[in-house]
């Protein structure tokens, strides 16, 4: 009896851990596994490019966690550099280019996986692919800044978005000792949070001398006689560049899957089961980047490009797919990031994400500090919360603050999986001692208030 063949499609986070879960679970004679890569690299972290880039991370390669060929000793058949172009779902094999000689085959499969994770955001406006303009998805694209910086004719660099990207890319251009302008369409950086948080972000960029310009969506680049932008124009002014970095977000690279036929949600990306298999299909999975997943607090599916949430898919498609079993619940939206010093959390929902689908709510915000006050080198901590009008359930939780600030979101993010109330936060035993925290957590105190928000609201 021949084994049973897994085609992966995409090398990175999803696709690899797949592989190499089903191969722990099946050896090379009862599945063979098949991978494509179109791009150079393999199992890496698109999240450290910024700190790459920026100096933080010495080494390209210091991001990659494992090779091709550290892939390959476990017997998985992975091929670089090599473009899946279709999918045929009836016939179950997948069409294959090979980027170096221009070979195109087919490759049939028993089980596949879709792991073609996410594309950045590139608005189609003039000059957006002028030399020096940048997105920062893959190593590639890392590296291809990098070179642009070096030979970038000045020192001014314009950032477009002020999402986690945008504020960590402005960091980094900061450090290379670019004067740095960011361009934010919204009412303040980072959309992740409220306006009234993102003004804290606001301000501390402001403070490390990046321009932060909130309500200027991009209308075009404007290039030299030599092709190389510029700068770049806002219905209300003008900005000089020798540089340009997109961080405008990215959405969920699902081409090939739509052009098969299989099914998308709101947001562009693939519907899956709780074991990540594609809906209505018996031997297709999908995960990463690429498909959307169902928010535990507001209920309906939502895209969120993180590699836990890759990692932790791939598992679960590997232990499926290799005679395992696994699921995947869903999420609370916890992210972090950092713009220098100052680190930014959240977890659950935006007050516009509550009333979208139909919560109502009460809001606290407190401020705190992340050690006892006496304490040397305790730094100050803003804490949000939002719990649900009368029953007080736990609906999100923002952070913006420094010394430790955005992990205490972790607290939160338990709190929102459990279903918990306000009232029950409050009553957590949590760690405590003077260098580490005041004897009332800040999130435990943004707790309290939230109660009595709660109480008011409902009298």
């Amino acid at each position: 009896m021949a084994a049973e063949r897994l085609v992966v499609i995409g090398g990175d986070a999803a696709g690899m851990s797949a592989a190499s879960q089903a191969r722990r679970l099946k050896g090379p004679d009862e599945m063979g596994i098949v991978a494509f890569e179109r791009g150079h690299f393999t199992s890496y972290s698109a999240c450290g490019i910024p700190y790459w880039v920026g100096g933080d991370v010495e080494q390209r390669d210091d991001l990659i966690a494992r090779t091709p060929e550290e892939h390959r000793a476990r017997a998985i058949d992975l091929r670089m550099r090599t473009e899946v172009t279709e999918i045929d779902v009836a016939g179950q094999r997948v069409r294959a280019l090979d980027r170096e000689t221009g070979e195109t085959y087919w490759a049939g499969f028993d089980k596949l996986v879709i792991a073609t994770g996410a594309r950045p955001v590139r608005p189609a406006l003039p000059g957006m692919d002028a030399a020096g303009v940048h997105g920062v998805q893959t190593l590639d694209d890392g590296q291809a800044l990098l070179d642009s910086l070096d030979r970038a004719p000045g020192r001014r660099a314009v950032v477009v978005g002020a999402g986690y990207i945008g504020v960590e890319m402005a960091e980094a251009l900061l450090k290379h000792g670019f004067e740095v302008t960011v361009l934010n369409r919204g009412e303040q950086p980072m959309a992740t949070l409220d306006p009234d948080m993102g003004r804290l972000v606001h301000d501390a960029m402001d403070g490390l001398g990046i321009t932060t310009v909130n309500r200027a969506p991009v209308s075009k680049i404007i290039t030299g006689a030599d092709g190389r932008v510029g700068a770049v124009a806002t219905e209300e002014g003008t900005y000089p560049a020798d540089v340009v970095v997109l961080g405008i977000g990215v959405e969920p690279e699902t081409t090939l899957a739509r052009a098969a036929g299989l099914p998308v949600g709101p947001h562009g990306g693939l519907l899956t089961d709780l074991s990540m298999r594609v809906v209505g299909h018996d031997n297709i999975w999908a995960g990463g980047d690429c498909v959307e997943v169902l928010d535990l607090v507001a209920g309906r599916t939502r895209h969120i490009a993180l590699g836990t949430h890759a990692n932790k898919h791939g598992q679960i498609i590997g232990s499926n797919v290799g005679g395992g079993y696994g699921t995947f619940p869903g999420v609370v939206g916890t992210a972090v990031s950092k713009v220098c010093d100052l680190e930014i959390a959240r977890t659950g929902l935006r007050e516009k994400d509550a009333r979208a689908v139909g919560l109502r709510f009460v809001t606290a915000t407190i401020e705190s500090t992340g050690r006892a006050g006496y304490y040397p080198g305790t730094q100050p901590m803003t804490v949000k919360m939002l719990a649900e009008y009368r029953t007080g359930r736990l609906l999100g939780v923002q952070i913006v603050g420094r010394d430790g600030a955005a992990k205490r979101v972790d607290i939160a993010a338990v709190a929102l999986t459990a279903g918990m109330t306000v009232e029950q936060m409050t009553a957590l035993d949590l760690g405590y001692a003077p260098p580490f925290s005041p004897v009332w957590d800040p999130v435990l105190v943004a707790a309290r208030k939230t109660v009595q928000a709660v109480r008011a609201a409902g009298v």
